[in-house]
This record gives structure tokens, sequence and C-alpha cells, in this order.
């Protein structure tokens, strides 16, 4: 069989962290079989479209690295691959049910179908809609169509017995036909609701899977008995666990922006966590652990190693939380894996966007030490602002000085760490620290260099958190360091 998966987003909202991980199993599954990966647009629901979500959409796929064989930006064989695009199939075949006895016209009117639900919900019936309409009979609702009378083609949904879905990840999935409503295929306008579009799509799209969220198991059934109408073989169901928020406590939302869960900010827009600062291929990383698992005990892997591994039988179908915490390890992970020069690119257009002239140099200098401290690409703005942010050094004397290392010694230890650092040759960390651990033992009343290098690490950057100390100096160049000693001398004699 020629694997042929798709990712079949709506544009009425921007891509979620859920639909993400949906489409990177798709795409995954295709890549691991040597198939095609497509990409449809599912916009009959015109009046929930949102502009500009479609954009978002490819775009938030592009940068996550999810790649697609066919689709609306590049066309293919079985396009057009917008679906309000492709009307007149749906209609066609929407007929095509009805002129073979497997689903009727229905003409009641939305005030027809709010009193039956009505008087459905005050005798405690359960409520759907009561087939009146397929009683009719074949001249007559003929005759009223013919007259203009506006109408929804319905499926004739079997009245008993059981479907059985086969999916291949939680096996076989039944329910009684009973349970079952006469849904709505074409709407009254000529555009099909999801069921149809999806199952005639699917069809001439030749898919090979149908692999969404469980949240669409209820609609399995409807899809199957359709799928049956037409005479159409199977695809292969297979739907993936449902996500938790962080704390475990409900489903992870498709909200429009992120929110709090016990106290943690949760991202929940791919374009978030890119603001965010996380990297594609950690973002990539973490998704493909959600619900499925590399092997071996391993947590950190390219994507092409996984996709060397994935097998869908062995998608786990329980519920999975979403362990943002998880995903900050991950993202450090990477993070050191990635070289100086490969970190500072990642790390240069973040700090340009938050206003800074990077001096480049400066920057390769400190990413050995960033590279085993940064989460977040974005956690570089205030780890490197002493870089390149011209400011007077606001500190006070106490915070210059420690308990152990008294005021007077303080001011004698920066001198000389001053006078040390205008004159030393090489400016390197290895001369820097040699010579500046003597002064630090000789400041303090233990004889440890720990208090003295802290408030040193303090003076030349202006911050409470930075990077190393002597990493931070060579960056930052001999000039401005002994500048800044100078500040912190004046600051603590005054």
């Amino acid at each position: 069989m020629k694997i042929r998966t798709r990712f079949a987003p709506s544009p009425t909202g921007y891509l979620h962290i859920g639909g993400a991980r949906t489409a990177l199993f798709n795409w995954m599954l295709a890549r691991r079989y040597g198939g095609v990966f497509y990409l449809r647009i599912e916009d009959t629901d015109l009046k929930r479209t949102i502009p500009g979500a479609v954009e978002n959409i490819l775009d938030s796929l592009r940068w996550l690295g999810l790649d697609w064989d066919e689709g609306p930006d590049i066309g293919g064989p079985y396009g057009p691959y917008v679906q309000t695009e492709r009307a007149a199939l749906y209609q066609q075949w929407g007929h095509w049910l009805v002129d073979h006895n497997k689903a009727y016209r229905c003409f009641c009117t939305a005030e027809d179908l709010a009193q039956m639900r009505a008087a459905q919900q005050a005798a405690r019936k359960w409520t759907g809609y009561d087939r009146r309409c397929r009683q009719l009979s074949d001249d007559e609702s003929a005759s009223r169509a013919a007259a203009g009378e506006p109408y929804v083609i319905r499926f004739k949904m079997p009245l008993d017995g059981q479907t059985v879905v086969p999916d291949l990840i939680r096996g076989d999935i039944t329910i009684q036909n009973r349970q079952l409503n006469d849904e709505v295929l074409l709407k009254s306008n000529g555009l099909p609701t999801y069921h149809l579009a999806q199952v005639v799509d699917d069809h001439f799209m030749a898919t090979s899977h149908i692999m969404r969220g469980d949240e669409w198991i209820n609609t399995a059934p409807i899809h199957l008995n359709v799928f049956q109408a037409f005479g159409w073989p199977l695809p292969i169901f297979a739907h993936l666990p449902v996500i938790l928020n962080p704390s475990g406590k409900g489903k992870l939302s498709k909200r429009t922006q992120a929110f709090t869960d016990d106290g943690q900010q949760v991202l929940v827009r791919v374009e978030e966590f890119q603001e965010a600062g996380y990297m594609p291929r950690a973002m990539v990383n973490f998704l493909a652990n959600v619900g499925w698992s590399f092997g071996d005990d391993r947590e950190i892997f390219a994507i092409e190693e996984a996709v060397a591994r994935f097998d869908l039988a062995k998608v786990n179908p329980a519920p999975t939380q979403l362990p943002y915490s998880k995903l900050d390890w991950i993202s450090g992970q990477h993070f050191q894996a990635m070289s100086p020069l490969e970190l500072a690119q990642a790390v240069r257009p973040i700090l340009e966007a938050a206003g800074f002239e990077v001096n480049v140099a400066a920057l390769l200098a400190m990413m050995p030490a960033m590279s085993v401290r940064l989460k977040r690409l974005t956690d570089a703005i205030e780890f490197l602002r002493f870089l390149f942010e011209e400011r007077p050094l606001s500190v006070t004397a106490v915070e210059l000085t420690d308990k152990k290392m008294a005021q007077p010694a303080a001011v004698q230890a920066f001198r000389a760490a001053r006078d040390f650092l205008a004159q030393v040759e090489p400016f390197t960390v290895e001369t820097i620290q040699a010579g500046l651990y003597p002064i630090g033992e000789a400041a303090t009343e233990n004889g440890k260099a720990g208090p003295f290098l802290g408030r040193l690490r303090l003076a030349v950057t202006g911050q409470p958190v930075s990077p190393p100390l002597f990493e931070s100096m060579v960056a930052l160049g001999r000039e401005p360091v002994v500048a800044r000693l100078d500040e912190a001398i004046a600051i603590l004699a005054a």
C-alpha cells in the first residue's frame, strides 16, 4: 500500500500545539515509509474562518520543518487542496447518495429543528433529529426540491445493529447504530459538512491513513458508514491520545492564546513557542515524545532518528500530559549540542529584535558558557544585556562587599584587580583567572576567592544574573572592563 497521510486543518484558528503533534505524526509516518504527506485546507465553515489563519498555519508548519509533498501552495495530482474549491465534487456525491437511497433531502427549517429539540427536552427524551423527512416519498421529496424549497442532504444511518471501527492505536471501536444520528452531509448553501467532505476527499486523494486527535472518535462510525455507502475501501483509522494540561487536570483545549495552569504559563499556539525562543528541533523532539516513545530510554534525538523508528501501532492511546518542564530540559540539551557559531547565529536575531547592536565577536565568545545556561533563546536577552547596553553601574557599596570581605579590603581588592586587568597579556580566560584568584583569596577573611569574584562579576556586568565572570570579561574587552571597575571603585570609596 502506498502511504499517503494528510494534515487537514481548518482556518478557524491558528496552529495549536495539539494540531502540530497530529501533523508531526502524519509527517513521520509518510517519511518513514517513503510515502506522501499532503496538506488540505478544510475551509467550508465560512462563518468561523479567520483571515490570515491559512498563512499562519503554513508558516508554523514550515518553522517546525514539516514539509509537504502536495498542498494548496504547491499543487499536486489530487488538487485542488482547498475544500471550497471542490464544492462541485461534494454536490455530485451528496446527490449520488440520494439517488442510490443512501441519503435523503431534509426540508426542516431552523425553527422546525428548534421546536423539535425543545419538545424532546421537555419530554426528557434523547435529543437529535427525529428523521421525519426520511419518511417522505421520493416523489414528494423531488417535487418539493423542484419547487425551490431549501433543503439539506442527510445520511441514512443504519437503524439497528452496530458499527465497528478498526483503529490501529485503540483496537476495535464499537458503537450501536441506534445511538447515531442522520447527520447532515450537504448544507443548503451547497457546501458540505465535515462528514461528507472528509470522506470524499480522503477517497479521491487516496489517503491511506486517517490519523487525527481522539476528539474525532465519535465521528469515525459516521464516516465508516458513509465510506461503505459509497462502496469505497476504508483507509486505516488511528486516533491519537488526548493531550492533557501540564497539571494533568483536564484536556489541553484549543484556546486562542497562552493561559495559566496551576501557576504555570501554558503556551498553546505554535507561534507562541517560536516567540518564546524555542528552537524547531527542540519542539519536534518534544512533540514526538507526546504519546510515542523513541525507545532505549532516550528522550533527546534528532527528528531524522525518530522517523527511522516511528511505528504508529506503538503510539500509546492513554491520555498524555504536556510536560512543559520537560520541554525546557529538551531545549537546553539541544542548545548544548550546538556549536558556538550555530548558537550565536540563532541568538543574534533575538538580541537584535530586542534593540541591541550586536558585536559578533563578543557574542561568539560567550556561546560556550551560554550553551549550558539557555533554555530558550530569549533567555539570552537578560544574560547578555551587559555586553551591548551602555548604562551607568547601578549598585551600592553594600552590594559590592561581603560579610567575609569588609569595605576597606574590597576597595583594595578592586583596585588590584583593575590594575592587573589593565595590563595582563594575553587577555584570556586562563590568564585572567590565574591573576584574579590570588587577589580574591587575599581579600577575604577565610581566604576563599568566591565572595570577591561574585562582587567583581556584579561590577563588570551590572546584573545579578549573568554568565561566568572570566568569559564575560573576555567578551566585553579590556577597556570596558577597566572602565566598569573604575565605576565600582568610585562607589566603594565614596
